[in-house]
């Protein structure tokens, strides 16, 4: 997943939430021969207006799609405090400055929520901090991985469920010993005030289910126990779909087992959803026939597997730092996915933007002029969606060395990596399939390879530090090792489509059964071999420099609906 900022109404909405902060100090100008955070910013970043046609909706349901905002503006400042102890007291002093280069360096740091340029390798871009924390503020600012880490493999039971839980933060407690604390406890204040947004938005709403997931949202902001509202969120059915809560593991740098908070706030686009519901009945026979050892393949999976198409009206907090989010597959517990399924959410209006801004241009660069033709948006559609339904297939659930655990929990830091990777892989293979079965239509079958390849060269400038761009490295190289990528004398990449499906489905059977096994060193063998920028990869990169690498969008509706407050 990924993210950027909107507006300075959004920004200015951070700061009280944060005025509790201690004494500030000036934030120094950038270094001589630095350049500009607003030349960075420009130079990365696609500027591009983002809304959705809300003029049907309802009056009470532009009213509760307003209180929802205001909940989603909160996220940014608790996402603000889980990446850096030191956000608060920076961002107040980056407001405090009206000059020009002041207002830009404010702007990006809100773009990145932090001090770090998140598609530069986390390159700081203000004088005077640290290197971007890996276990962002998750974790004791004294504490080293080794420590923690011993720490937890000593617990079991319960005190282990709520170390390695999504929903807990490490603190020191008395005599310095390490502590799990709730997020309920950790960010009461500012849980507190989104709840109440998401409360008032339920007394406006005339939708029943929006007005159950909103109540039980705001219920477990309080009490530290999601699974009810991950059950509402599941059973959503109204025009405003909203996502907003502590959910995906990225920033977790240390173990992946961290939730970081985010917002999404979504119009349903009836029509695509209505196209894509077929989907949903093709699951079990993909499970079923994973090219996967049988006892690795789960004979049920979760009875829900809704399929939403939404246009986005406002993200907030990791959702909206850096890179943008196209489309995503929630929930992440397990328990609730091993009960009910998961929810996939394609984003069409990011997703059209960044392939008319970004994904286009560059298969004009890395692609020769007959494989460009191939390169459709529809094919860059369908592989998205395949990717966040291949999320909920697979392994998830394991065994290693007699104790039961999670995919997650056994491959640590390495999890997101191999998960971005075998969503991906695995979306290929499950997208052939399809097509061979007639679900799909057979015109798609060259393009849905060429398109994917132009976007890896996309995923890929994110950073191999990112979970996303390090997982299309793993899947690249190997697509190049086994010959079913070619390179030209140009440097430019072609599909070799004699060997790309066999090389698709070893792939996929490879990181499952890594996954399956829980196999940490064999993850990270894979992590440190594959997911790596290979000399012909980078001289395409380096001739993509007058592309953008993703969107900053401009949230339209947001701002409509603040100015009528």
């Amino acid at each position: 997943m990924a993210r950027t900022r909107t507006s300075s109404r959004g920004a200015a909405g951070v700061v009280p939430v944060l005025l509790a902060v201690g004494a500030l100090a000036a934030v120094p100008p950038a270094a001589h021969g630095q350049e500009p955070v607003g030349a960075t910013m420009t130079r990365l970043y696609a500027p591009v207006e983002i809304g959705a046609d809300i003029a049907a909706l309802p009056d009470s349901e532009r009213a509760a799609l307003a209180r929802i905002v205001d909940a989603a503006r909160v996220m940014d400042a608790l996402f603000l405090e889980q990446v850096w102890a030191g956000n608060p007291a920076l961002l107040l002093a980056l407001t405090g400055d009206r000059s020009p280069a002041g207002r830009a360096r404010l702007d990006y740091f809100l773009v990145n929520k932090g001090p770090w340029s998140r598609l530069e390798g986390d390159r700081p871009f203000l004088p005077g901090v640290p290197a971007k924390p890996a276990g962002a503020a998750y974790y004791p600012p004294d504490a080293g991985r080794e420590e923690v880490a011993a720490w937890i493999d000593g617990l079991a039971g319960d005190a282990r469920q709520a170390a390695t839980g999504f929903f807990t933060t490490i603190r020191r407690g008395p005599g310095g010993s390490l502590t799990a604390v709730p997020y309920s406890v950790e960010y009461q204040g500012e849980l507190a005030v989104a709840a109440e947004h998401l409360r008032a938005a339920a007394e406006l709403t005339a939708e029943p289910t929006l007005a159950r997931y909103l109540r039980a949202r705001a219920a477990a902001f309080a009490s530290n126990d999601y699974y009810d509202s991950d059950v509402a969120w599941m059973q959503l059915d109204a025009a405003l779909e909203p996502t907003i809560g502590p959910y995906e593991v990225y920033e977790d740098g240390w173990f992946n087992y961290k939730a970081a908070f985010e917002a999404f706030v979504t119009i349903r686009d009836d029509a695509e959803t209505a196209q894509l519901a077929r989907f949903g009945a093709e699951l079990q026979g993909l499970e079923d026939a994973l090219p996967i050892d049988p006892a690795f393949r789960d004979p049920e999976i979760g009875a829900l597997a809704p399929i939403r198409v939404v246009n986005v009206v406002f993200t907030a907090g990791d959702a909206n730092s850096g890179v943008q989010t196209a489309a995503f597959n929630l929930p992440n517990d397990e328990r609730v996915v091993r009960e009910h399924g998961s929810k996939r959410v394609m984003l069409k209006n990011v997703q059209e933007a960044k392939f008319r801004h970004v994904l286009a241009p560059i298969a004009e660069v890395a692609l020769p002029p007959a494989e460009q033709a191939d390169v459709s948006f529809e094919a860059f559609f369908t592989h998205i969606l395949m990717h966040e339904l291949m999320h909920g297939l697979g392994p998830h659930e394991v065994t290693v060395d007699g104790r039961a655990t999670t995919v997650r929990q056994a491959l640590r830091e390495a999890s997101s990596a191999i998960e971005e990777a075998k969503a991906d892989i695995s979306g290929l293979w499950a997208l052939h399939r399809l097509i061979d079965r007639g679900v799909i239509d057979r015109s798609l079958e060259r393009s849905i390879y060429t398109t994917f390849l132009a976007s890896t060269f996309r995923s890929i400038r994110f950073g191999t530090n990112a979970a996303h761009g390090r997982g299309v490295a793993i899947q690249l190289n190997t697509f190049l090792d086994a010959g079913a990528v070619t390179v030209d004398a140009e440097g430019r990449f072609a599909v070799n489509h004699a060997r790309i499906r066999d090389a698709v489905e070893g792939l996929t059977r490879r990181l499952m059964t890594i996954q399956a096994q829980g196999d940490y060193d064999e993850a990270n063998r894979v992590l440190e071999t594959l997911g790596v920028v290979r000399p012909e990869v980078r001289l395409v990169l380096d001739r993509l420099g007058e592309v953008p690498v993703d969107i900053r969008p401009r949230y339209l509706n947001a701002e409509a609906l603040s100015a009528l407050r």
